[in-house]
């Protein structure tokens, strides 16, 4: 190698380090982003005593409060994560057009929303759940296959609705590799995790009041609440967390690049 082409690699590779750190931190970002914004709002239930006490417009508080509110109180902290997922995509540096991170993430944060939150709170997602597991146990399947039936259509309908928002915000489909087959097995392989993912943190979720979460929102968020959401939170979103970061992960190749192959021969 000649004085100065080494002379020229030098900074250039280290400009290429620092993109590639800013890229790996820019990478957790995005995929922690949902979860810190979940602990955010629940120390902030605890902060201010928020509960079902507090004033609230007569209609809001009728279609938050009621039966499912009361049996899965953590998908409120649930939905913080869908939405923040959405917007970070919308945020994200990437290839898609500001129009579409706009209007697309627009309709995909109104439709997660109505899955969630339409009729009242817990919308198809906690209904469709809560229908599958309850049907199946007065059918005479076993408590835990009954809940798990439960979980997995509740996280269906949740990671469908949270990745068709993600996807019209502007996240990319899967990167596009060797066969038509290989990349149809691996987009299925990629939905089948996420759906994985999503099935523990529904169940997990919904163990919240046998693991010892209070009777929130009927009174205020105390200590031992707050540490107890903050770990089932934690233990259900992590999963899907690890899964995003991993699919955000750069490609390796193993072909060269130009200049690497100028560097290599000077």
């Amino acid at each position: 190698m000649s004085r100065t082409g080494a002379l020229s690699a030098g900074p250039e590779a280290g400009s290429a380090e620092a993109r590639a750190a800013r890229s790996e931190r820019g990478r957790l970002a995005i995929a922690a982003a949902p979860l810190l914004a979940a602990l955010t709002a629940l120390f902030v239930v605890f902060l201010t005593g928020f509960d079902q006490r507090s004033a609230m417009p007569p209609d809001v508080a009728a279609r938050f409060y009621g039966f499912f509110l009361d049996r899965y109180p953590l998908f409120v902290f649930a939905l913080v994560y869908g939405l923040t997922r959405i917007l970070a995509v919308m945020l994200a540096p990437g290839s898609a057009s500001l129009v579409r991170r706009v209007v697309g993430g627009g309709i995909g944060l109104a439709l997660f929303l109505a899955v969630s939150l339409h009729p009242t709170f817990g919308g198809l997602v906690l209904r469709a759940g809560f229908a599958t597991g309850s049907g199946a146990f007065l059918n005479g399947t076993p408590m835990v296959i009954a809940y798990a039936m439960g979980a997995g259509a509740a996280a269906g309908l949740f990671g469908l609705a949270m990745g068709l928002g993600a996807r019209l915000a502007g996240r990319p489909g899967p990167a596009r590799s060797g066969s038509r087959w290989r990349g149809a097995g691996r987009a299925l392989l990629g939905w089948v995790a996420g759906f994985l993912a999503l099935w523990f943190a529904a169940a997990v979720i919904g163990l919240a009041r046998d693991a010892g979460f209070g009777p929130w929102p009927r009174r205020p968020l105390d200590a031992r609440d707050l540490v107890v959401a903050a770990v089932v939170l934690t233990l259900a979103a992590l999963p899907h967390g690890l899964l995003v970061a991993a699919r955000l992960r750069p490609q390796r190749t193993t072909r060269a690049t130009p200049q690497a192959a100028r560097v290599g021969v000077a």
